[in-house]
């Protein structure tokens, strides 16, 4: 379970940081934390946007640090649906839309995040979590690794 969780989180980092604010201009950066919170799938107003900032900047530079912003999406998270959640996750991995993880589906994440992870050692994540003996994680599958379930 700890793999799959920490590839989800590792693509998300990843995707956050692609598209954290770099603007320096304070007219901008709202625009900026607005597309780095939809990235994530926030869906969230200019006047949200505008009051985050507002409560983060305590230096008046009309910017969010990282830590700060990284809370803020924390916080939203926990307001989320959790199976709903971990759904998102597993179509980031089920890239081609087939239903399943496979083991293609798997690589192509782990070379996303820069693992070093052999065949082997992916293919066994695979069957640890395997009920129905298909050679590929299916939703359920999923949700009950993503759950503890397993």
């Amino acid at each position: 379970m700890a793999v799959f969780v920490s590839l989800f989180v590792c693509e998300n980092v990843s995707s956050l940081n692609a598209t954290w604010p770099r603007e320096r201009h304070q007219s901008r950066q709202h625009e900026r934390l607005q597309v780095a919170m939809r990235a994530l799938g926030f869906e969230v107003k200019k006047v949200d946007v505008m009051q985050i900032l507002k409560d983060y900047d305590t230096r008046g530079t009309g910017k969010i640090a990282f830590e700060d912003f990284s809370e803020v999406v924390s916080d939203l998270i926990l307001e989320r649906d959790p199976k709903e959640e971990i759904l998102k996750a597993f179509r980031l991995f089920d890239d081609d839309e087939s239903g399943t993880i496979s083991l293609r589906n798997l690589k192509r994440v782990a070379r996303e995040l820069g693992e070093n992870t052999s065949d082997e050692e992916l293919r066994s994540m695979i069957d640890a979590f395997d009920g129905d003996g298909d050679g590929e994680i299916n939703q359920e599958e999923f949700l009950s690794i993503m759950s503890g379930a397993s």
